[in-house]
């Protein structure tokens, strides 16, 4: 983990997005004093589909009531 200051921080963002993609934590300090922290971002869970029970009836095909459709659209 490396702390650089503001002005490093706007004058060498490239490098330091670099070194946080490779998986290092980078303090950005204003002062000495440490304001923020960039770390890399975990990969999403995959989706995976099926994982809820049940199914879907012919019902919910089937168009909406005018009624409903106009609290739909306003």
């Amino acid at each position: 983990m490396s702390t650089v200051n503001v002005h490093e921080a706007k004058t060498h963002f490239s490098r330091l997005l670099e070194q946080v993609h490779a998986g290092e934590q980078v303090i950005i300090a204003k002062n000495g004093k440490p304001y923020a922290r960039l770390c890399p971002l975990e990969a999403p869970p995959r989706r995976q589909p099926g994982l809820l029970e049940g199914t879907v009836g012919e019902e919910f095909f089937e168009p909406l009531p005018e009624e409903e459709l106009e609290a739909w659209e306003g």
